[in-house]
């Protein structure tokens, strides 16, 4: 059995893929004691680093003696073979995630509008000083708007 969980390299993939991710992994371990999860990664190992950190999360909701055990292994697997969960949005999405599963987050499936982005100060980037910032948002990984430069 193959699934195809993919999302856009140096990205954090949305809370639902998340979510969705470790209940087909949690599955189909459960299903039969043989069963084993193989994640295949092209690029950059920092999203399988977020798969593994939030499964780990995950698994340790209903943990059995043999779960504790395979948490442990894959513990050690992910400090010896997996870089790090390394950009600030794969962080967040775990802790995101952690807080989604004890309960202190709470998903809001309200829209969001954006309405102003304040800049406090402008950073000196360039060798006369200032810096020439653009906006470019997303919405489910589309690029919806772009400021001029």
């Amino acid at each position: 059995q193959v699934l195809d969980f993919g999302w856009p390299d140096l990205h954090t993939p949305a809370l639902e893929k998340i979510c969705s991710i470790c209940k087909a992994m949690d599955t189909w371990l459960s299903a039969v004691p043989h069963n084993v999860v193989v994640l295949h990664n092209k690029g950059n190992r920092g999203r399988l680093g977020v798969v593994v950190a939030a499964y780990m999360h995950y698994s340790n909701i209903s943990a059995s003696a043999n779960q504790a055990l395979d948490r442990f292994a894959m513990k050690r697997f992910y400090e010896d073979k997996v870089v790090p969960v390394g950009q600030p949005s794969q962080k967040r999405y775990i802790h995101y995630f952690s807080g989604l599963l004890s309960g202190s987050i709470k998903m809001n499936n309200k829209p969001l509008f954006l309405h102003h982005v304040i800049m406090h100060g402008i950073p000196n980037f360039e060798s006369k000083g200032g810096c020439r910032p653009f906006l470019k948002i997303y919405q489910a990984m589309q690029p919806v708007y772009t400021s001029g430069i």
